[in-house]
């Protein structure tokens, strides 16, 4: 039991650190394609990769986590850099394409910690679940706002409902059938596969249509 929660722990850092580098790549890739400076790939990488977690720190009235951790900010930065390199470079075409996917496994590995976070916590199975939508989904509704473009939380993707989706399982799995690590990987992989299929397959929630 007690290697099982040292093991669970470790893996939760390590996606978290995981989940804030494939976020931050994202940020920089919108940067790329608004043909911004470093400074600005700096700045997108690092709310994209830090947002949603900062908002559920302090809804739940915890430290944030940065704060803390000074890394988080350094794998910000780094993967900023690294991405404005390779695209000054020429090294990393069609910035749209890898967004999407590069935005997906972020949402899944965000989707999980935002629930496990707010679990710890003694917040309620509710909160949990909302909880994983904003650690999941507020990094890139900053982003976009800063970037100028059509929030991608607020269209008729299959978005949030992905985070919505793997929060359920998560909860579900750990709250109430008490398998920590199979509600990980289990909401993780539902996450980034609702995603993913609507990304294939351009799959949209119903919407008012103007006349």
């Amino acid at each position: 039991m007690f290697l099982g929660i040292i093991v669970l722990s470790t893996a939760l850092q390590w996606l978290d650190y995981f989940g804030t580098a494939v976020f931050a790549i994202s940020g920089a890739l919108v940067a790329g394609r608004q043909r911004m400076d470093l400074m600005g790939f700096m700045v997108l990488a690092t709310v994209t990769g830090i947002g949603g977690g900062t908002v559920r720190d302090l809804l739940l009235d915890r430290p944030v986590f940065w704060i803390q951790n000074s890394e988080y900010l350094l794998i910000t930065v780094v993967m900023a850099v690294l991405t404005f390199i390779l695209m000054a470079q020429k090294r990393l075409d069609h910035p749209s394409r890898w967004l999407s996917w590069a935005d997906a496994v972020g949402l899944a590995a965000f989707c999980v910690i935002g629930a496990q976070t707010a679990l710890t916590t003694g917040a309620s199975s509710g909160i949990a679940v909302v909880m994983a939508i904003m650690t999941a989904a507020f990094g890139g509704l900053i982003r976009d706002v800063l970037a100028g473009e059509p929030p991608m939380l607020l269209h008729r993707e299959i978005y949030a409902t992905a985070a919505f989706s793997g929060a359920i399982v998560y909860v579900l799995l750990a709250e109430y059938v008490g398998l920590p690590v199979l509600a990980m990987i289990t909401g993780f992989l539902v996450t980034l596969i609702v995603r993913g299929l609507g990304i294939v397959f351009h799959w949209h929630l119903p919407a008012v249509r103007r006349h």
